[in-house]
């Protein structure tokens, strides 16, 4: 018998969740803040607000397609500390089955909402 085979084994459930989603939220995070950094750099050097800024910026394809990647970014953060929330903090299955759905059909009616807009500028 061997001193490191101490006790018994057990099954550790939802231990795949840890450091795979952390590195996705600081991920995304990232990704969100160098979004908003480009737009504050914009907003600096176009002299303020103003609707032809604007419309200037995003009517470059390259834009759409940051905006987009940031809007994705926000949603699956969303996704995954509302997922965390739900499971820490929701005992009844049925409840918890039930908030995830309806989050995740949220999130991606925002995300569908969210290409609409985009590709209408």
């Amino acid at each position: 018998m061997s001193i490191y085979n101490v006790g018994p084994r057990r099954l550790v459930v939802g231990a795949h969740y840890g450091l795979k989603e952390w590195l996705i939220q600081r991920m995304t995070a990232v990704i969100m803040v160098v979004f908003i950094i480009i737009l504050l750099g914009d907003y600096l050097l176009n002299g303020g607000p103003n609707y032809t800024a604007w419309a200037s910026l995003f009517s470059n394809q390259f834009m759409k397609l940051l905006t987009l990647l940031a809007l994705l970014s926000l949603f699956y953060h969303a996704w995954v500390g509302m997922r965390d929330i739900w499971m820490d903090y929701v005992k009844p299955a049925g409840i918890r089955l039930s908030l995830q759905v309806f989050t995740a059909l949220w999130l991606i009616a925002c995300t569908a909402y969210a290409i609409q807009i985009l590709w209408k500028v």
